[in-house]
């Protein structure tokens, strides 16, 4: 009577063209593991009892272990039954390739075939992902015993690697490699394949928002031109379920609270590389807040204060994100109020007959529960203080379950981190609570390499170095190089996000800029040095407090330096006017500015509406050459309309300078009107000139107000072409040319202030190599002596 039979799982081997099948393990009854030689025996035969028990073929397991699998004791009578599950155990034991159990008398003999050890595992075929990834996901492992099913699963977990970056046509393949004293090589031959691209992403039963405005919510892109440059297009399941997340968001800030996702079914091709995406969806109705009322079970808390500082009203449209800001700020005027443990519960009563949401904020007082500690783990590299920073709440503090949420939020923001959980526990008593913060990091340093175009300055390079947490104190540390055929620019940068363990921020630029002008007969040089401290003063608004220091030098140019040095003959290059300029040689000015911000996306009740505003001011005067006031002003309303299908924006830019110096102001000094400020002209083509005695010089102005009016729209094209149009209708004018030398030439033109008027048309394309912008612009209202330009191009590219 014999039980066994070979085990083991199909895997393929190599060895001279020859390939070696194993055959998988299945178990065998009692009935058919009896030799014919034995059957009269078996009739009458129930049980055995073994005194000994003997092992053949093992070459590294010991006879004790192998004994020891069969879990028989010597002198026992066995049964049939128990005799098959000892064979069982010593197959599952997963060391043997074939497994024999023969009763001779009173012995039993265990035949065994060992599976060979894996002397090393090699991939072959692998080109995406790295031997070093690929052998984080593998069982097998050198000097371990080779078993094919592990071998199996090995496969299937890098199939599984490939399939999350989109190559679901992947094909992986384990061989062995026989070698000698029973060792094999392990290889997982790899057929990659092609990223399965997203054919076409199409969505059922929205009746608001369009496909085309619901495609751009996903991170999920349709194959489109340059599909090499760009990888958001491949199916990625994590990234279809970070999809669904951000079309809910999208849908329930937007008032929709009964949206849902019904299916996200994904239809590969028959060649596994396309997919159609089909979204079906339930929007329901939009919700607008109703009723907003604060009620108190505090006596300390008085309900009509908490209520005065609460921003959504009734008919704005309902936000989860509204009633959470307004949670934060009604418990963190608890805080300044020193009521501790106050707890917010929003009750939201809905009212389907006018769509709307009644919510009740009532004040509470919470569990009186502390914090015990915040313990930091997974941190290598990062301080941790600069964790704490993001949390508002320290040790010893009522505990505040929705202030940890968003400190945990706000770690994560920080990007020093792949994952960042925050969790808690009980402490060493029910009123004690433990924060568990356990991230891992990852590198936060970058390279960035880069190329720009523009009619003004041509063709550029730029590099840049920046490190996000320098030696792991959340500090930034830049050095950007910018060159262009007109301009060099060089940046280094320094920045302290909490100055020194506050809500305060310090950014160091220093700096070296030199142009070519290209709208006038002159060069320039400057050297910088401007620390700032920014800190906010209220949830939407920030102020910055700065000091600059800069060299200002204008230059002759190359031929007119030849013309002072006696080796050419003729005029000047530059006018009377710009050669007074140049001879005050370089410059310097000590200054102290201001800039106050506000801008209401941070804080907004309307998702598709935003407003910004930025006043500054710098004064020069604290030692220096040069001493004046310099303002700025700048104003930008946008909104979203049809469906958020077309942008309308509104800018408003305009600015001052006085100077307050003996000696005459510079060209350098005043303010210069770009393309990017005013449309439809060259660099300093409106303003005040120097045309005296046929020169035709630019020469800045003391004032500048400019108003940009834009529109944004689809052109109906397939969105992967990534086109959309554009109107644009600008309206600006410079102006002021007081305390200059030589001004009795009398030859200065545009002194005065002349609005100018353009309108224009744009095409901007989102490109695989980065966004590009054509202007077409034609000017309505304008001076004779004013340079336009119709047409501008420009193109930002990083790779």
């Amino acid at each position: 009577m014999v039980w066994g039979k070979n085990a083991g799982k199909s895997c393929g081997a190599r060895n001279t063209g020859v390939n070696i099948l194993y055959r998988k393990v299945s178990a065998i009854s009692l009935a058919v593991a009896l030799g014919y030689a034995f059957a009269p025996q078996m009739a009458g035969a129930q049980s055995y009892r073994f005194n000994t028990v003997q092992v053949e073929g093992n070459q590294r397991i010991q006879t004790s272990t192998i004994v020891a699998y069969t879990g028989l004791e010597r002198g026992q009578t066995v049964s049939a039954g128990e005799l098959n599950d000892a064979y069982q155990r010593i197959l599952d034991s997963g060391v043997f390739e074939t497994v024999e159990l023969v009763p001779r008398g009173n012995t039993l003999v265990v035949k065994v075939t060992e599976f060979p050890t894996i002397s090393q595992i090699s991939f072959e075929g692998n080109d995406r992902i790295k031997d070093d990834a690929l052998s984080q996901v593998v069982e097998s492992a050198p000097r371990r015993v080779f078993n094919p099913s592990v071998a199996e699963r090995d496969a299937a977990a890098i199939a599984e690697v490939y399939s999350a970056q989109g190559r679901l046509a992947s094909r992986v393949t384990p061989r062995i490699i026989r070698r000698s004293n029973n060792r094999v090589d392990l290889v997982f031959e790899i057929s990659e394949g092609d990223t399965v691209e997203v054919e076409r992403v199409s969505f059922t039963g929205n009746r608001v928002y369009s496909d085309r405005r619901l495609r751009r919510v996903l991170e999920t892109k349709q194959a489109g031109l340059l599909r090499t440059f760009i990888r958001s297009d491949t199916l990625i399941e994590d990234r279809l379920e970070f999809d669904k997340q951000v079309l809910r968001d999208f849908y329930l800030s937007r008032g929709y609270v009964d949206f849902r996702i019904n299916s996200a079914n994904a239809e590969v091709t028959q060649e596994r590389d396309a997919v159609f995406l089909v979204v079906d969806v339930t929007e329901g109705q939009q919700f607008r807040f109703g009723n907003i009322s604060v009620s108190s079970e505090l006596p300390e808390a008085d309900a009509d204060l908490f209520r005065s500082v609460l921003k959504i009203k009734p008919g704005v449209v309902y936000s989860p994100t509204l009633v959470e800001n307004s949670i934060d700020r009604l418990e963190g005027l608890g805080v300044k109020q020193e009521i501790d443990f106050l707890r917010v519960e929003p009750r939201i009563t809905r009212n389907d007959r006018d769509l709307t949401l009644d919510v009740e904020f009532v004040l509470k007082r919470g569990p009186r529960v502390f914090v015990e500690r915040i313990d930091i783990e997974g941190n290598t590299t990062t301080l941790d203080r600069v964790i704490r920073q993001q949390f508002r709440t320290v040790e010893g503090d009522p505990f505040n379950p929705r202030a940890i949420r968003n400190s945990a939020e706000r770690i994560r923001a920080l990007g020093y981190f792949a994952n960042a959980d925050v969790e808690t526990r009980q402490g060493s008593a029910p009123d004690q609570m433990i924060v568990d913060v356990d991230v891992e990091e990852q590198p936060t340093g970058s390279l960035n390499l880069g190329g720009s175009y523009s009619v003004n300055d041509g063709f550029g390079i730029n590099v840049g170095l920046s490190e996000r947490n320098f030696l792991g104190r959340g500090q930034r540390l830049s050095f950007q190089l910018a060159t262009a055929t007109e301009s060099d620019s060089y940046i280094l940068g320094f920045s302290e996000p909490y100055l020194p363990g506050r809500d305060l921020r310090f950014d160091l630029d220093l700096g070296l800029n030199e142009t070519d002008s290209s709208y006038s007969e002159y060069e320039t040089k400057r050297i910088f040095f401007r620390p700032a401290l920014t800190f906010a003063t209220g949830e939407d608004t920030t102020l910055q407090v700065r000091y600059t220091w800069a060299e200002d030098e204008m230059r002759y140019t190359e031929s007119d330096r030849e013309l002072e040095a006696g080796t050419r003959t003729g005029d000047f290059f530059a006018g009377p006017i710009v050669q007074s300029e140049i001879a005050q040689g370089a410059r310097t000015s000590s200054a102290i500015g201001l800039t106050y911000r506000y801008d209401s996306r941070l804080t907004g009740l309307d998702p598709n509406a935003g407003f910004l505003v930025e006043i500054g001011a710098d004064y020069a005067g604290l030692g220096g050459d040069s001493k004046f006031l310099k303002t700025t002003t700048k104003m930008v309303a946008q909104k979203r309309v049809f469906n958020e299908e077309v942008t309308l924006r509104a800018t408003l830019e305009a600015g001052s300078l006085h100077w307050k110096s003996d000696g005459f102001s510079r060209s350098v000094d005043r303010f210069i009107l770009t393309p990017s400020i005013m449309r439809g002209f060259e660099p300093g083509g409106i303003g005040p000139r120097d045309q005296s005695a046929g020169y035709n010089d630019f020469l800045g102005g003391n004032y500048y107000a400019v108003a940009r009016f834009d529109a944004e729209f689809p052109l109906g094209l397939p969105e992967e072409i990534g086109m959309r149009g554009g109107f644009f209708y600008d309206v600006g004018s410079l102006w002021g040319l007081e305390n200059v030398d030589t001004m009795q030439s009398n030859r200065v033109v545009g002194n005065q202030r002349s609005f100018r008027h353009v309108i224009g048309v744009s095409l901007l394309w989102t490109t695989g190599i980065g966004p590009l912008r054509f202007n077409f612009s034609k000017a309505l209202e304008k001076e004779d002596f004013d340079e336009e330009q119709n047409f501008d191009l420009t193109l930002q590219a990083r790779f």
